[in-house]
């Protein structure tokens, strides 16, 4: 997969994160009613060295910020099997969104960016039409250095596509960067 560069970095700490329900009418518009994400999860996996980056935004869109958290830095020249996971957790307990996204697969798609071009992405899973989902990855660092890593999930995108957001289309159910170091 060829990595894209971010040209602007979106630090979306109001963004209203929203995913689509069962009753999705499957209208280009994204008319449909939504469902709350509160918390985006990446977990990254190397053996023994696990990376998670979490974005929690507890009370929605509105009130306090939501906050960004990078457990550490990923080791260069390094592949590591990731996971996406995304919740509602004003609920309880949590409702986990990610099971709506993979079961709607042919209706979803995670991206990954990244500002270091050492870093490639995979995307491991796909839909019932042969096409990539993006919730289990394969993520392979380069040299040591610092940068930014965009997760979006796009609704309704066009499938197939070139593996970027902007190629995609549809319509944006969450985007949040982190800044990441590799060392």
């Amino acid at each position: 997969m060829k990595t894209v560069k971010l040209l602007a970095l979106l630090f979306v700490a109001n963004l209203a994160f929203v995913s689509c329900s069962k009753d999705d009418d499957g209208h280009d518009d994204h008319d449909h009613e939504e469902e709350l994400i509160t918390t985006v999860k990446y977990t990254l996996y190397n053996g023994n060295d696990i990376v998670t980056l979490t974005f929690q935004d507890l009370d929605g869109p509105g009130g306090k910020d939501g906050t960004y958290d990078v457990s550490g830095p990923l080791a260069a020249n390094t592949t590591y099997s990731g996971t996406t996971a995304l919740l509602n957790e004003t609920e309880n307990p949590a409702e986990d969104i990610t099971e709506e996204v993979e079961d709607e697969g042919d209706d979803h798609e995670f991206f990954y960016v990244s500002s270091l071009d050492d870093i490639s992405i995979s995307k491991l899973d796909q839909d019932k039409d042969g096409n990539p989902i993006g919730i289990e990855t394969s993520l392979t660092t380069g040299d040591a250095g610092t940068g930014s890593l965009t997760i979006i999930l796009k609704h309704e995108p066009k499938k197939p596509n070139n593996g970027t957001p902007d190629d995609a289309g549809g319509s944006t159910d969450v985007e949040v960067t982190f800044s990441i170091t590799v060392q």
